[in-house]
């Protein structure tokens, strides 16, 4: 993932568009932003997971009046007379309305074993009528743009799935449950602690291991792509390990923060990984994932939306790059109403109108 905005349910049209510091215009066409993402060494890094970023909406219902929770197998220390002891009794959490879809329903779920369902078609497809020595990398080179990609030949490469790791390989189920109680946005050092230390409270998204079974089974490498720090590389193995999910080693098939001198943007990362394999494919949850030039802070949402569905990039969806739900944080909360909802689509209920 390339970005961690925590948003509550219910501000998401609140917000105004905040782009380099200031309150973006809304609109803004395709063509305006073609010199903007001419090439993909961008300098300004989209935020990431050990990095604030600006926008952390207020939690939903935090002034409502709180009432009790009874945790089961949670017990005091039996009183002097011998009275047998109540559960422990602790302040009420609403869990917000995102962590609700992504982490508790069947339809986050589906969608993830959707998209992992495409990529094992994808990969036996690529088997069976992949032309060796013929194929291209998935990865925009650092020639093309989002208006024009580019991509490399592989030559003799062997062939790798490229993938990042957070609510795309793993659901951090520890940290998210520790945020929703605490009813707070991202903390940079409680995310470093929570990859030190978490590495037990994770698990592997709906499908991921199905899928990453069968891509070694056809001889093609899995390598993980994050932003998770390279201080805590062998926490996030044992994290990876420990959701069926591994092997992954740092420095081959784990790639980290830090590893390329860089910061939080992965394309120089994902050009490193490309010079050793050909990249298949690529699957994550921001856009972050597939290119750097989606995080160029000069694009407004609605360019940037309309960039992910133009015909240059469109073909690549379900094709080379599968992309997994997360409505919980990351690049993709970011609009206000005029930016979200074009005017020619508003519409007023007419019997207000009357009134």
């Amino acid at each position: 993932m390339t970005g961690r905005t925590m948003l509550r349910a219910g501000t998401l049209l609140s917000l105004p568009v905040v782009l380099s510091g200031c309150v973006a215009a809304a609109l803004i066409p395709v063509a305006a932003s073609s010199t903007a993402i001419a090439t993909s060494r961008l300098k300004g890094k989209a935020p990431a997971r050990g990095e604030a970023t600006p926008v952390d909406a207020e939690r939903r219902g935090a002034t409502e009046p709180q009432t009790a929770r009874i945790v089961p197998g949670a017990i005091r220390l039996p009183p002097p007379d011998g009275v047998t002891p109540m559960p422990v009794a602790l302040p009420r959490t609403d869990v917000p309305e995102t962590m609700q879809y992504l982490y508790g329903s069947g339809e986050a779920a589906a969608a993830s074993i959707q998209a992992y369902r495409s990529l094992q078609r994808y990969i036996n497809d690529w088997k069976v009528y992949g032309r060796p020595g013929k194929a291209r990398q998935v990865v925009i080179s650092d020639s093309g743009s989002l208006n024009a990609p580019q991509f490399e030949p592989c030559g003799p490469k062997p062939p790798a799935v490229v993938l990042d790791i957070d609510e795309t390989a793993l659901l951090n189920l520890g940290y998210e449950a520790d945020a929703a109680r605490r009813g707070e946005g991202y903390n940079e050092g409680r995310w470093k602690r929570w990859e030190e230390t978490g590495a037990e409270k994770v698990v592997a998204v709906p499908g991921a291991k199905a899928a990453l079974d069968a891509a070694r089974a056809a001889g093609i490498a899995v390598v993980f792509n994050s932003n998770r720090g390279k201080e805590t590389a062998a926490q996030t193995e044992a994290a990876l390990n420990h959701a069926g999910l591994g092997p992954a080693k740092h420095g081959s098939t784990l790639w980290l923060k830090g590893d390329d001198g860089g910061g939080s943007g992965k394309d120089d990362r994902r050009w490193a990984i490309a010079s050793g394999y050909c990249i298949i494919a690529l699957v994550g949850d921001q856009l972050g994932d597939f290119s750097d030039l989606f995080n160029d802070p000069k694009l407004s949402p609605s360019t940037r939306r309309a960039l992910a569905a133009s015909p240059a990039i469109a073909g690549l969806w379900g094709a080379g790059w599968f992309v997994l739900p997360n409505p919980v944080y990351g690049t993709a909360l970011k609009g206000g109403a005029d930016d979200i909802f074009p005017v020619d689509t508003r519409w007023s209920d007419p019997a207000e109108e009357k009134r």
